[in-house]
């Protein structure tokens, strides 16, 4: 049996809300052995085990040696010291978002994939909604970017600010749609349910002359995920949730003078873009699984490398930001902006 035949072999660590996902998407796939579950919990790594016919473990370094893939879904200020070993040993490996508390860690991280060939992804989920990468192919020289990413708090996430918890997807997806170096950045935010940011709004402005909203917040009982673009052809629409992209264009637009008042009469055409819809997450494993069998490909994980390091520099400013106060500030220059050197 070849390489690309063979069954991979994976593992998850730590099996809490988001690790139960990557669990189910591995147990589902024909190809994949799901080898076992990491938890410091035994209780509940017994139960993951179980429940998807697997073994569990207490240690994630019980996982070298015996898979080729590993999901990283342990609280953050684990990420770092979790995904090193993997990588150190030859696991390709899929880290939830935030990658790292620190721009450091996440860049010796993918050192170490460098330099072991190992597969490392961050898990910006996103990037496999359907509705985004059909958005990808249409968006032209976007002039206002209005992104919404609302919802109601959930407290096992209190201890990650709301702009690592939400804001980081829409900052990965506005910083890839448009084609334009950032200038300056503009961010507010405040607690509202835990001793962190619960809501924030930044704006982007860019050298091409876009501007991008970004709102987030955790204090909203309605869950809005909502991303709006205006160009010079159109008004585009993606929602999210239902991966379904609008695209309105101006057809008519008239206005009457009376009496009591100016009526408008604007028509306009309106598209609805059809998009195959699938599991994002199960796309994302399994462009880890592709990328592990593949190896290291030059330009194509160089520019991840670098996509994923800026989105999770420009977080990490927006949150200083926040912190400290200070409402404007010229883009920073030293950002991860450009390929790094093989």
């Amino acid at each position: 049996m070849g390489d690309s035949e063979r069954r991979v072999r994976a593992g998850v660590v730590g099996v809490g809300h988001m690790g139960q996902y990557h669990t189910l998407v591995y147990a589902e796939q024909w190809n994949v052995e799901l080898v076992g579950v990491v938890d410091v919990d035994p209780a509940r790594a017994a139960e993951a085990a179980r429940e998807y016919g697997t073994r569990a473990f207490s240690d994630h370094r019980e996982l070298i040696g015996r898979v080729d893939v590993a999901s990283i879904a342990v609280p953050t200020e684990q990420h770092f010291d979790v995904a090193r070993d993997l990588l150190e040993a030859g696991v390709s490996v899929l880290v939830e978002k935030p990658m790292t508390p620190t721009l450091e860690e996440a860049r010796e991280l993918f050192a170490v994939a460098r330099r072991t060939g190992a597969a490392l992804h961050v898990g910006h989920v996103e990037r496999f909604n359907g509705a985004v990468q059909e958005l990808k192919k249409i968006v032209d020289r976007p002039i206002l970017v209005e992104s919404r990413r609302l919802g109601p708090f959930v407290p096992r996430v209190e201890k990650d600010t709301v702009v690592m918890d939400l804001m980081i997807h829409d900052i990965d997806i506005v910083l890839t749609l448009v084609d334009s170096a950032p200038r300056r950045l503009a961010a507010m935010g405040s607690s509202v349910h835990s001793a962190v940011p619960d809501v924030a709004t930044v704006q982007i402005w860019f050298d091409s002359g876009t501007i991008a909203t970004i709102t987030a917040s955790r204090a909203t009982e309605e869950k809005i995920r909502t991303l709006a673009i205006t160009q010079a052809d159109a008004y585009i629409v993606l929602d999210y949730t239902d991966q379904d992209i609008q695209i309105h264009r101006r057809a008519a637009q008239e206005y009457t003078l009376n009496r009591e008042s100016i009526r408008y009469r604007q028509a306009s055409f309106v598209e609805h873009l059809f998009v195959h819809k699938d599991n994002p997450l199960k796309l994302e494993i399994l462009d880890l699984i592709r990328a592990m069998r593949q190896g290291r490909t030059g330009g194509v994980a160089e520019l991840r490398e670098t996509e994923d390091l800026r989105s999770l520099a420009v977080a990490l400013e927006i949150e200083r930001m926040i912190r400290d106060g200070r409402g404007e500030v010229a883009f920073p220059r030293d950002l991860p902006w450009s390929a790094p050197s093989a």
